[in-house]
Order: C-alpha cells, then sequence, then structure tokens
C-alpha cells in the first residue's frame, strides 16, 4: 500500500510545490528572459518606493535657512590695583577663563546660550512664541576658545534675526548675572564695612573725650612740651649764669666806687634836677662869699655874719630840696656821694644801669623757673594721658586703615567684572544665508541615487543568483572531495 506521500494523485502537486521553492530560492537560469517582467516591475515599484518620498519631502517642505555666529573668549587675564596715600594698596585679578580645568566657561555659556529665560526673552523680542523660535545649535571647537552658535529661520532675514535675537538676550543675561554678582559681594561686604566703621566711631569718640579731659591734643604735642621743656630748661641755666654775672659786675663796681646801688640812684637824680643843681651852684657861691669875708674881716664882722646866714640858707635849701627829691631824711643825706663830676658820674650810671640789668636779669630768672616749675607739673599730669592718646590713636589709624582698604576692596571688585563670567567677544555677527539649509535637494537626490543604485545591485544579484549559489556549492563540494 502507497502513502499520501508517494501516491501518484499527489506527486505532480509535491514536484512543482518544490520547483517553485527551489525557483524562489535558486532563481532561474542567466539566460531566462522570461523573469524580466517581473524584474522590470519591482525595480519600478522600487523607485516609487525611493524618489515619492523624496520628491514629495522636496516639494512639501518648507524652506529652512540657517544664520551662523561666532563667538570668542579671550584667554588674557586682568588686574586693577588703587594706590591710596598713607593707607596702602588695593589690588584685584582676574584670572584666565582657561586658567582652571575644572570649570569650561566655554560649556557653561554653551548651557547659558539654551537656557529657558535666554529663548523666552528673544521669543518675546521677536513677539514670537518660544516654540517658534526654536533651540540654537550650539558647537564647541576643539582647543579653542571659539563657540559656533547657528539659529534656523523661514528666511535669511528671518534667521539672522533669531541669531541677533540670541545674542542680545545673552548679553543682557551675561550683564545680569555679572550685577547680580557685584550686588550680592557688595551687600556682604555692607556688614563689615559697617562693623569698621562703628569700630572707627568709637575710637574717635574715645579720643576726643581724652583729649577734652586732659588739654591734650596730640602725642606730638606732648613731644612738642618735652622739647619745650628741655629748652627752657637750658634757658634756665644760661640765664642763671647770665644773672650771677651782672650781680657779680655790680658789686666789683660797688666796691671800687664805695658807693651803693641805691646812693649811686639817688645821686645821679638829684643832679639830674636843675633847680637842685642851681641851689648847689648858688651855695658854693655863699660859701666862696664866705671865705672871702673871713679873709677880709673877723668872724663877728657884720660882712660874714651875712655871708654865713645867706650860706646856711642856700644849704638848707639844697637839703630841703634833696628830701623832695629822695624822700629820704636829712642824716641819710650824708652818705650820697654829692660830688658826681667827670669820669666819676659815668661810673655811677654805669652803676645803676647795670644794677637795672642785673635786676631785670633776676625778675626773668623767676618768671622762667616759675615757668618751668608749671611745665613741669603739667608733664607729669599728662605723662600717661600722652600713653593712652598714643594707644588710642594707634588703634584709630588701624581701624581707620582697615575701614578704608576695606572699602577700596570694595571699590576695587567692582572693576572685576569678569571674575566668575568671562569676557565674550562676538568675532562673527549673525550671518545673512544667500541658500537654504533645509531641504537639501543635493543630498536628496544623492541619497535617491544612491538607494536607485543599491536596488539595481539587489536586483542584479537577485537575477544571477542561481549561478552564483552553484558556483559557491561546487566549490564547497570540491573542497570536501579533496
Amino acid at each position: 500500500m502507497t502513502t499520501a506521500d508517494n501516491s501518484p494523485l499527489t506527486a505532480p502537486a509535491t514536484i512543482r510545490t518544490h520547483g517553485w521553492l527551489r525557483r524562489v530560492v535558486m532563481g532561474g537560469q542567466l539566460g531566462d528572459l522570461g523573469r524580466l517582467p517581473r524584474y522590470f516591475a519591482f525595480a519600478l515599484l522600487g523607485g516609487a518606493v525611493i524618489w515619492g518620498p523624496i520628491t514629495g519631502y522636496l516639494k512639501t517642505a518648507p524652506l529652512s535657512y540657517k544664520s551662523h555666529t561666532s563667538l570668542i573668549l579671550p584667554g588674557s587675564g586682568a588686574s586693577a590695583s588703587m594706590n591710596l596715600n598713607g593707607i596702602g594698596q588695593a589690588s584685584s585679578f582676574a584670572s584666565s577663563a582657561f586658567a582652571s580645568n575644572a570649570v569650561s566657561p566655554t560649556e557653561t555659556y554653551k548651557r547659558l546660550l539654551n537656557a529657558d529665560r535666554i529663548l523666552d526673552a528673544a521669543a518675546t523680542s521677536l513677539d514670537i512664541s518660544r516654540a517658534e523660535l526654536g533651540k540654537p545649535r550650539i558647537n564647541l571647537v576643539d582647543q579653542t576658545s571659539l563657540i559656533h552658535v547657528e539659529m534656523t529661520g523661514g528666511s535669511p532675514v528671518e534667521a539672522q534675526a533669531r541669531g541677533d535675537a540670541i545674542l542680545a538676550a545673552f548679553f543682557e543675561e551675561l550683564d545680569a548675572l555679572r550685577a547680580d554678582e557685584q550686588k550680592t559681594r557688595e551687600d556682604s561686604g555692607l556688614v563689615a564695612i559697617q562693623d569698621y566703621r562703628e569700630s572707627v566711631a568709637t575710637t574717635r569718640d574715645d579720643i576726643e573725650r581724652l583729649q577734652a579731659e586732659t588739654g591734650l591734643l596730640s602725642v606730638v604735642q606732648y613731644d612738642a612740651l618735652l622739647d619745650q621743656q628741655t629748652e627752657l630748661e637750658a634757658e634756665v641755666g644760661r640765664q642763671q649764669a647770665i644773672t650771677l654775672e651782672m650781680q657779680a659786675a655790680v658789686a666789683a663796681l660797688e666796691g671800687s666806687l664805695g658807693v651803693s646801688v641805691e646812693a649811686a640812684a639817688v645821686t645821679l637824680k638829684l643832679f639830674g634836677d636843675d633847680e637842685y643843681r642851681h641851689l648847689r651852684d648858688s651855695a658854693a657861691s655863699h660859701a666862696s662869699a664866705l671865705s672871702d669875708a673871713r679873709a677880709q674881716y673877723g668872724s663877728q664882722h657884720p660882712h660874714v655874719r651875712d655871708a654865713q646866714r645867706a650860706k646856711s640858707q642856700a644849704e638848707n635849701a639844697v637839703v630841703a630840696r634833696a628830701v623832695l627829691l629822695t624822700g629820704m631824711a636829712e642824716d641819710a643825706l650824708d652818705d650820697l656821694d654829692i660830688a658826681p663830676i667827670g669820669q666819676r658820674a659815668s661810673l655811677l650810671a654805669e652803676l645803676v644801669g647795670m644794677n637795672a640789668r642785673a635786676n631785670g636779669a633776676t625778675q626773668q630768672l623767676a618768671g622762667m623757673t616759675t615757668q618751668l616749675r608749671e611745665q613741669a607739673g603739667r608733664l607729669t599730669q599728662m605723662s600717661t594721658a600722652a600713653a593712652q592718646l598714643q594707644d588710642m590713636q594707634r588703634d584709630f589709624s588701624v581701624a581707620e586703615a582697615v575701614f578704608a582698604s576695606a572699602i577700596a576692596r570694595a571699590e576695587s571688585t567692582k572693576s572685576d567684572v569678569y571674575a566668575s563670567y568671562p569676557l565674550v567677544q562676538v568675532l562673527e555677527n549673525p550671518s545673512l544665508p544667500e541658500d537654504p539649509s533645509s531641504p537639501n535637494r543635493k543630498l536628496a537626490i544623492a541619497a535617491g541615487a544612491a538607494a536607485t543604485l543599491m536596488m539595481l545591485i539587489g536586483l542584479i544579484l537577485g537575477w544571477s543568483r542561481s549561478a552564483i549559489i552553484g558556483s559557491l556549492i561546487q566549490s564547497t563540494t570540491r573542497a570536501r572531495a579533496s
């Protein structure tokens, strides 16, 4: 009994099925032109599949233009210095943006260019939505500080305008970030500056109170008083020597003349009076007349008595005038030098003048001695205050220097605006594209041609697969047989 697989009824169908499968797998002969319609139809279908979408894309896709912009970050740092007379120097230095390997300013700016607030600001400036604006394409050039920015638009002018809007929003945001950084730094320093200001004010108040209590305005004043004290001591010593010298000269001249200074002064006073001198001359004339009368007459002669009486009256007048001028008693007038004539009168005058100078020097010495004593007492009282004032002024100078340097640092940091956000410059402004960037007709056609070429190569391989497979089988069989 024959099975279903070997029955005559099913054998032709099986042969046909195996032949169809073999034809599909192995293909036909190279010269079998009967297959040509099928391959031609498949080529037309494949060409339609390839060129249909490409043609539709090229005809329906909107034109798109790309505007290119280049930014550059200068690599050098910046420094600023401020000299404060009598206080010191304040300086600031901004390192190069590429000095640290931990932070890349180009990566930072790349992220900032794609930040939401940058895109929102740019879209608002163009009066479009953020979705319509799109995102810029940022490219960083390795081993350089260049940043390339691409912005897409529906027209050349629109693409350029969007690039300008992105740049304007970017630089505006940079300025805002730098201003916020400066404000944050300034606010953080205000507390310290206020503390320094209060310290300076407190020290100044203490100095003013001490000055008001002691009358000592500065340590320089105390040093000047010390110098004056030293000079005054030297002057007192010199004045003492001068005074002693004058007093010795007066005593020597008194001894030489045999007249005290007081008597010499009274004598000069008397003989400086014209009436006294006239009375002395009159008394001398009567004395001469008395001598002449005594020489001619006896002692009891009327002429002698008259002359003697006239002489007595004249002498009494001289004494009365002397008493009136000097205020001395009559018996004290006997000690006067009543004949200061010639060189003696000059010596008497010199004695009186020397005594006057000696008295003046003595008075001056007394005044200087009193002044020296008072100033010494004042310096003793001011010594403690001077030490306190010196300490306070030193503290004040330190506090003032710290306060001024803090202000100087705060001011100098204002010039260091590129410390955290380095300087960036526009190397190439947003370009005005001439040709659309999308759709790329050349690229689409090239892609279609390449796809068509690969399809044709596939069809050729399918047409000749029987010969290729047979050649491979024969090569394998020979290799096994050998």
